[in-house]
């Protein structure tokens, strides 16, 4: 797939088959997230991967979405990794990138995605429930699986954007 096709026909996806996602096309979602560019190349961007049914639950019960996660064959975690940071904002910044070179890595290889912000309403309860090292901060969830769904999105006029 080409990049700008990539870009223009990925959606988030919020409905999910009941199959299991290849370990290899995991691998394949993080190794593109930590290729996304950082200031000073600093990397700061922490992961963990939840498949089991008790964290999931754990991690919707601190969430609006939760029934995103719940029916996601897989969460990908999200943190800034605070030791490596050396300007909060700025690594916020290459953290998203990481995400969007993930979500397009993902509509790539077949999977689809949903970039989950919300559950930072209620960052540290989330932290806690997924005993969070202290030195990483909860940035998004991103649950992954097999598009059940294809959904269409219009865009506004790039006129409308244009200073």
């Amino acid at each position: 797939m080409q990049t700008q096709d990539a870009i223009e026909s990925r959606r988030s996806i919020r409905k999910y088959k009941k199959e299991p996602v290849e370990e290899g096309k995991i691998h394949s979602m993080i190794k593109a997230g930590v290729w996304a560019p950082s200031g000073l190349n600093n990397q700061p961007w922490r992961f963990k991967i939840i498949e089991d049914e008790k964290t999931k639950n754990l991690l919707a019960s601190h969430t609006h979405y939760g029934g995103l996660i719940k029916q996601a064959p897989l969460c990908i975690v999200v943190f800034l990794d605070c030791e490596r940071s050396y300007d909060r904002e700025k690594d916020f910044m290459a953290v998203g990138a990481c995400i969007q070179n993930m979500l397009l890595t993902a509509h790539d290889l077949g999977l689809g995605c949903v970039w989950l912000g919300e559950i930072l309403n209620q960052r540290k309860q989330a932290e806690k429930a997924l005993e969070c090292p202290s030195f990483c901060e909860l940035a998004a969830v991103i649950a992954v699986g097999v598009p059940d769904e294809k959904p269409t999105s219009k865009r506004k006029s790039l006129d409308e954007f244009l200073l």
